[in-house]
């Protein structure tokens, strides 16, 4: 096995894992800015979405990190990627001067989108604690 093939699907898992796993726990010391944003989007609950928001990238970003139940683990940041896409970077629905920012920040989130469909199709890889091949 070759060092891509061992080391690459370790290292695509930690670079998508810091898309989620500091940005909820950014989203914990500053709750109430969280449950506002979403709130500003019209969002229901958002208390309890900005809970379930924390509980998903915290959790399965943490498992998706660490290889374990990480096909599982990257179906759920996958859609959960998707709908951040949807409904937070709704480039079509804003003025002019914020649909670039807001255009290359929903095209990322479908690119993560992708690379987490290809972790859910494909497993963790060797290094990981689903295929307990650490060493």
């Amino acid at each position: 096995m070759g060092f891509i093939e061992k080391f690459g699907p370790l290292m695509g898992r930690v670079l998508l894992a810091l898309m989620f796993v500091p940005s909820g726990f950014s989203k914990i010391s500053n709750f109430d800015g969280t449950v506002g944003y979403i709130a500003s989007k019209g969002l229901p609950l958002p208390p309890v979405l900005a809970g379930g928001t924390i509980a998903v990238e915290v959790v399965a970003g943490l498992a998706l990190l660490l290889g374990l139940k990480a096909r599982w683990a990257a179906l759920v940041l996958a859609v959960f990627a998707l709908l951040a896409a949807m409904f937070f970077h709704n480039f079509w629905a804003l003025p002019p001067a914020e649909q670039m920012a807001q255009s290359i920040a929903f095209y990322k989130n479908l690119a993560i989108t992708g690379g987490l469909l290809f972790v859910a199709a494909f497993g963790p890889g060797p290094i990981s604690v689903d295929r307990h091949d650490l060493g």
